[in-house]
């Protein structure tokens, strides 16, 4: 017989990029008296890890509590980049309802309708959460017309359209149920989750039954699966049994060791957890995403979504450059080996194969922006490795026609740029579906365009529009494959000896394009120091010193003026290799680089 438990709620945060989830969350736990009144808390304090802080996005989501009159409130924070769908979609099993964010002034994005589009088809209830109500330049009423229009998009039910609307500034820590209300505090919010929200029920007779939705993993304990108990309760020490309804055979006897409840930013040890509450679980060495945990006596699987596949992959290989080995921790292909491997055991949209070649590893992800942030990673911990241009994976469809992986971008840009944007893009095979102006001079155009290209095109996109334009994608399915697309106009300036840049040598070079590197930095024989302004490949000696002779000249010895180089991050590297090239990754520098570095053999493989 299933019953409620009314003392708790399960919701989770969902949003597009940087329409203040990770803020809200704040003010929920602060306002709930999670922090001590003198305590000092970082801002988005839910952001744990490094990049997640410097770059201002959620990449994992994570699990809190608060209370609110003696009922608990499960948080979920999600991440709103595409590249990491995958989170969202699986936390969602864990959750009765959600509590839909949207910026008053950009309105409903295109991560805005995936995320509902998810909610909407798990039945969940929905409060729409018009946050930022205090930037200048908010316009609520209209944004409440476009939520509005996505539902209906959406198909939603008539008890999903009659849902609450709430009026919030994270920031000011005010939610209220009227725009004509005046600003206290976040109550407003609070009530609303905890009577619109229904309580999880279960059957706390039945046999146990959890599903795990994320996994964490610590060094000390190892994997750590978080669940929410559908039925019957789990206690330490029960005997129980691990299985998957995608895997009919899999069936592993395991006993519950560790058990913990959120409370705030902490994980707390508990005997036993009813119905409805979200666990952690520690000790069960190989537990995976989807997995349920049942009496040994029943074991019945829950049915649970399988995670979207990879669209785009980069071979990550052993560095072999003459400069390899001089600055990296870890450098030989069983450490990147183990690191990646144990990459899998978080990440779950991640796919690692071995190749023919002990020293390469194909690594398949969801988009540029989720294998940087993985390079990222590996570089700070030590390590030194190689890795070629994204590629996107094609698959071929019943009638042997190759397919390729498609998206949908949708561009907000100033008027007198939409020109070039629409051009540039058109050029890279992409069909504008609709274009109009939305307010403050800006137009948004939509194209349906392959995924590949969009590699490399950020970069080129901020300078066409001076950096005002916002681009945002979502993936499309797979179409037929739309032809051959050129990435880069322009070639590459290539180092031909060894040794030392020279102000003398690179004054020289920079008449033949823009450069990447500045005097007294070690180069070696194909390595690219620059970009040549001619669609073609040049070779350079950078290391040119000038020859002394014994006449004396008024003008020789006048100063040489070098124009400051370029110097690229991460992402603008990634972008800017070719198909021949590598990106030499250290936890100190960043090297482009030819995959055939002697320039002869360079030349013959060319040739065929």
């Amino acid at each position: 017989m299933k019953t409620k438990r009314e003392d708790i709620r399960n919701i989770a945060i969902i949003a597009h990029v940087d329409h203040g989830k990770t803020t809200l969350v704040d003010e929920l736990l602060k306002q709930s008296g999670v922090f001590r009144a003198n305590q000092e808390v970082q801002e988005r304090v839910m952001d744990s890890n490094d990049i997640e802080r410097e770059r201002g996005i959620t990449i994992l989501s994570k699990n809190t509590a608060v209370f609110y009159k003696d009922v608990k409130i499960n948080i979920i924070d999600t991440p709103g980049h595409a590249d990491f769908g995958g989170e969202v979609e699986r936390v969602l099993k864990m959750v009765n309802g959600v509590v839909l964010v949207v910026d008053a002034f950009e309105g409903a994005m295109p991560q805005t309708k995936f995320v509902l589009m998810k909610a909407l088809d798990l039945n969940l209830p929905v409060i729409v959460c018009i946050n930022k109500i205090d930037r200048p330049e908010a316009r609520p009423d209209e944004v409440i017309d476009e939520v509005l229009e996505l539902f209906m998009d959406l198909d939603a039910s008539d008890e999903q359209l009659d849902c609450p609307f709430i009026y919030a500034s994270a920031k000011g820590g005010y939610a209220m149920k009227e725009l004509s209300e005046t600003p206290k505090d976040m109550t407003a919010l609070f009530e609303t989750i905890i009577n619109y929200i229904p309580a999880p029920e279960g059957d706390p007779n039945a046999s146990t039954q959890v599903l795990i939705s994320t996994i964490d993993y610590n060094e000390y304990v190892g994997r750590i699966g978080v669940g929410k108990v559908d039925n019957g309760c789990l206690k330490i020490n029960q005997d129980a049994i691990v299985v998957n309804a995608h895997e009919p055979d899999k069936q592993k006897k395991v006993r519950i060791s560790k058990l913990y409840e959120f409370d705030g930013l902490n994980k707390i040890d508990v005997t036993e957890a009813k119905i409805g509450s979200i666990v952690a679980i520690s000790g069960i060495a190989d537990i995976h995403i989807g997995d349920t945990i049942c009496d040994p006596d029943h074991p019945d699987p829950i049915p649970f979504q399988k995670i979207s596949e990879p669209t785009i992959s980069m071979n990550f290989i052993v560095n072999d450059s003459p400069l390899a080995g001089q600055e990296g921790k870890y450098i030989t292909s069983r450490h990147i080996r183990d690191r990646l491997f144990r990459e899998l055991n978080t990440d779950v949209s991640l796919r690692v194969e071995e190749t023919d070649n002990t020293d390469s590893f194909k690594v398949s992800g969801r988009g540029e922006l989720h294998l940087s942030v993985l390079i990222e990673n590996m570089r700070r911990e030590g390590y030194e490795f190689a890795v070629s241009k994204a590629e996107v994976l094609y698959h071929t469809d019943e009638g042997g026609h190759k397919t390729e992986p498609m998206e949908l971008a949708y561009i907000d840009v100033p008027d007198e740029f939409s020109g070039s944007v629409i051009e540039k893009l058109s050029q890279r095979k992409g069909t504008l579906l609709n274009m109009g102006s939305i307010s403050g001079g800006y137009t948004r155009l939509e194209f349906d365009i392959p995924s590949r290209g969009l590699i490399g095109y950020r970069g080129e996109f901020m300078t066409d529009t001076k950096g005002n334009g916002i681009i945002n994608t979502i993936f499309n399915g797979y179409a037929p494959y739309k032809g051959d697309i050129q990435y880069r106009k322009q070639g590459s300036l290539i180092a031909f000896e060894a040794g030392e840049s020279v102000a003398y040598g690179l004054f020289s070079a920079q008449e033949r394009g823009t450069l990447f590197i500045g005097p007294g930095q070690r180069v070696y024989s194909g390595m690219v120091v620059g970009q040549c302004a001619k669609p073609e490949d040049i070779e350079l000696n950078v290391c040119k010193k000038k020859h002394l002779t014994n006449t004396r000249s008024s003008s020789a010895d006048e100063a040489l003026t070098l124009t400051p180089p370029k110097i690229l991050s991460l992402e603008q590297a990634l972008e800017f290799i070719d198909t021949d090239e590598l990106l030499e990754i250290t936890p100190k520098s960043l090297r482009i680089r030819k995959k055939i570095l002697d320039p002869t053999l360079r030349k013959r493989s060319q040739r065929k």
